[in-house]
């Protein structure tokens, strides 16, 4: 069997922070178009500046315990249920949503 293995290689570019601050809107682009880009502030601290799709949520452990305090607090039937639009403003603008909030 024939495999033929491609690399997409492409060379990592380096700006100054001045030069990022000069040309934002051309290295965002830049960035944008899949392109590695390294912002260097002084000598020695480094940042890559990368687009965020959708899929790039990230949960702390902390956000995680929340969102399982939440689920828990479901599967307890301590929730409030807002159907409508007006639901949601007439909790907002409720003591129990103050206490939650």
């Amino acid at each position: 069997m024939l495999v033929h293995l491609y690399y997409n290689i492409m060379a990592i570019l380096e700006v100054s922070a001045r030069q990022f601050r000069d040309k934002q809107k051309s290295f965002f682009e830049i960035a944008d178009s899949g392109r590695q880009l390294v912002i260097k502030r002084g000598k020695k601290q480094s940042y890559i500046l990368t687009p965020i799709t959708q899929d790039d949520f990230i949960a702390t452990p902390a956000l995680l315990e929340k969102i399982e305090k939440s689920r828990q607090q479901m599967r307890d039937g301590n929730y409030v249920e807002c159907k409508t639009f007006e639901d949601n403003l007439n909790f907002l603008n409720s003591k129990s949503a103050s206490e939650i909030l």
